[in-house]
C-alpha cells in the first residue's frame, strides 16, 4: 500500500477562474480604449503590476510601462476587477504580486449595418371549416411577416 504524498510546497500562488485564457479572455473584454486619445491614434502596451491579498481581491496596482495618463488608468481599472481563488495556506496570510501586460489597440471604425430586409407573403386557404359554411367562398388568409438581419 502506497502511502499518501504530502504536500510539497508550502506556499500556494493564486490562480484566476479559468485559467490564464480566462483572465485574458476577461480583459479584453472589460477594457475600453480611451475616447480622450482617440484623435492621437496611440498604441502600444502598458505593463502593470498588482497585488492580491490573501482572499483573491487586487488590493494596489502600479505601472512599469507606460502609454500615457488616460491608458494607465484604463489599465489599472480592469486589473482592480480581478478576482482570484487563494488557496488556503495553512493559515498564513499572503500578499502575491503579479505582472499583466495590457495592449491597447485604435478601435477599427465597424462598417454601417445594412437595414433589416423584411419579407411578407399571404396565402389563402379554400378549404371550408364545417363551423363556417357561409364563408365557403371566401377561404382563410395567413399573413406571415419574416424579418432578416
Amino acid at each position: 500500500m502506497e502511502k499518501d504524498k504530502k504536500k510539497t510546497k508550502f506556499i500556494y500562488q493564486p490562480e484566476y477562474p479559468g485559467g490564464p485564457k480566462e483572465l485574458t479572455k476577461f480583459i479584453y473584454a472589460q477594457l475600453k480604449y480611451p475616447q480622450s486619445a482617440l484623435e492621437s491614434g496611440v498604441e502600444g502596451t502598458v505593463m502593470v503590476e498588482y497585488d492580491i491579498d490573501y482572499q483573491g481581491v487586487v488590493i494596489a496596482t502600479r505601472v512599469l510601462h507606460s502609454l500615457g495618463k488616460v491608458f494607465d488608468e484604463e489599465a489599472a481599472r480592469v486589473v482592480r476587477l480581478l478576482k482570484f481563488d487563494v488557496p488556503r495556506n495553512r493559515g498564513v496570510h499572503v500578499v502575491f504580486h503579479q505582472k499583466a501586460r495590457i495592449k491597447f489597440t485604435k478601435p477599427q471604425p465597424q462598417p454601417a449595418q445594412p437595414a433589416p430586409m423584411q419579407v411578407s407573403y399571404t396565402t389563402v386557404s379554400k378549404t371550408p371549416e364545417p363551423a363556417q359554411k357561409e364563408q365557403e367562398k371566401e377561404g382563410k388568409t395567413y399573413t406571415y411577416t419574416i424579418r432578416i438581419g
